[in-house]
């Protein structure tokens, strides 16, 4: 049994989480899922809430063929004990998957097996840009899986960061 962990903001969940997630799927018997910085919402760079994270995650893998886990991660301050900050939240894993230097940095520290995805189409597929899209009224929805647009749009996601956009 190989479990894997792979952390992420997924503001929003989007294609290049995808096709990274179903490549590691190909890989490893179980996934862990970590959504970052859980406790951030309702800002322009941190739209969504961990609750709604889960569930884009949840609707997006429901068609692949692995067992998952989806866990909340908070934001720590101190970077000396964030892998034992997510391996207090997590089942164990045997290995990461990151591209984010800092993570690699800190899994390695701690003797944790690191593997570094390729990148899926990182100018196209990105967070930042997505919510650009989103705010200027242009077609975001071509970027996430269907069942992650359908359900922004159940909570009126858009609305939201529209409003959290604007200043007084």
């Amino acid at each position: 049994m190989k479990r894997a962990f792979y952390v992420g903001r997924f503001q929003p969940y989007h294609l290049g989480h995808h096709a990274v997630l179903n490549m590691i799927a190909k890989e490893v018997d179980e996934l862990v899922i970590g959504v970052g910085s859980a406790q951030k919402s309702h800002e322009v760079e941190n739209p969504f809430t961990a609750g709604e994270r889960i569930v884009m995650i949840q609707y997006a893998l429901q068609d692949m063929d692995i067992q998952h886990y989806t866990i909340p991660i908070e934001d720590i301050q101190q970077n000396t004990i964030w892998v034992s900050h997510v391996l207090s939240k997590t089942p164990p894993f045997d290995i990461v998957y990151s591209n984010n230097p800092l993570v690699i940095q800190l899994f390695e520290e701690a003797s944790i097996k690191v593997m570094r995805p390729p990148i899926y189409k990182r100018n196209i597929y990105s967070g930042t840009l997505i919510r650009d899209k989103m705010l200027k009224g242009e077609n975001w929805q071509e970027f996430v899986p269907d069942s992650v647009a359908n359900f922004i749009e159940e909570f009126n996601g858009i609305d939201r960061l529209i409003n959290i956009s604007k200043t007084d």
